[in-house]
């Protein structure tokens, strides 16, 4: 009896699963393999014969990276803290200024209460500050709007040189990858990153720039 179908298939399976044999039977299989490992996962076209019915759906899918997982996880966690959270949020802030008159100095004095507090991605909140976050925060209690993000805030200052730099003003690194408040001195006051919390210490890079906001 001969079959009655033939069916050619292959599942997705996550690259780093798949190691290539030492005895690969040609260069083809050995390439195949390698762009495998190289793009995490497989994808290949499902056919049958008409007389074998197959599922569309199944035909192919994708699997979501272990990072972009994370990356999930942590704004889930930043956002239930946030909920949390009972005291002045930045829009209350920015309705309500408790500091109307903007002050170099007393946003240094302001930004000092909140060392220790921990560093939680997304957070901007004294329940968890990322560094964007942090800046956002203590700004809205001067009636200064400014987005959550390094590259908006950037945007949203004057850049000056590292000579007149001012104890308030913003550290901005060239990849815009981090930012905090300046503190004087060679100093930034700023949320670092998991694991830590909000505290004042040396810059530790050349790769920054000032700006000013406010004035």
């Amino acid at each position: 009896m001969t079959a009655a179908t033939a069916i050619v298939a292959t599942l997705a399976l996550p690259g780093t699963g798949i190691a290539p044999a030492a005895n690969a039977e040609s260069n083809a299989s050995a390439e195949a393999i390698a762009q495998l490992q190289k793009t995490e996962s497989q994808q290949l076209e499902q056919t049958a014969l008409a007389a074998a019915p197959v599922d569309a759906s199944r035909a192919a899918f994708s699997a979501t990276s272990a990072a972009e997982v994370r990356r999930i996880q942590l704004a889930a966690e930043a956002a239930a803290r946030a909920a949390a959270w009972s005291g002045p949020r930045v829009t209350d802030f920015l309705a309500n200024p408790p500091y109307p008159s903007f002050s170099l100095d007393q946003v240094v004095q302001v930004a000092l209460q909140y060392q220790g507090v921990p560093y939680r991605y997304g957070g901007d909140t004294p329940a968890g500050f990322d560094c964007s976050g942090l800046v956002m925060y203590v700004y809205a209690q001067f009636g200064v709007a400014l987005p959550h993000g390094v590259r908006g805030q950037a945007a949203m200052g004057t850049p000056i040189s590292r000579e007149d730099a001012r104890p308030g003003d913003l550290v901005i690194f060239n990849d815009m990858s981090h930012n905090g408040i300046y503190m004087g001195g060679g100093q930034i006051l700023d949320a670092p990153y998991p694991g830590k919390t909000v505290s004042v210490r040396p810059l530790w890079t050349d790769s920054y720039y000032i700006v000013r906001i406010g004035i």
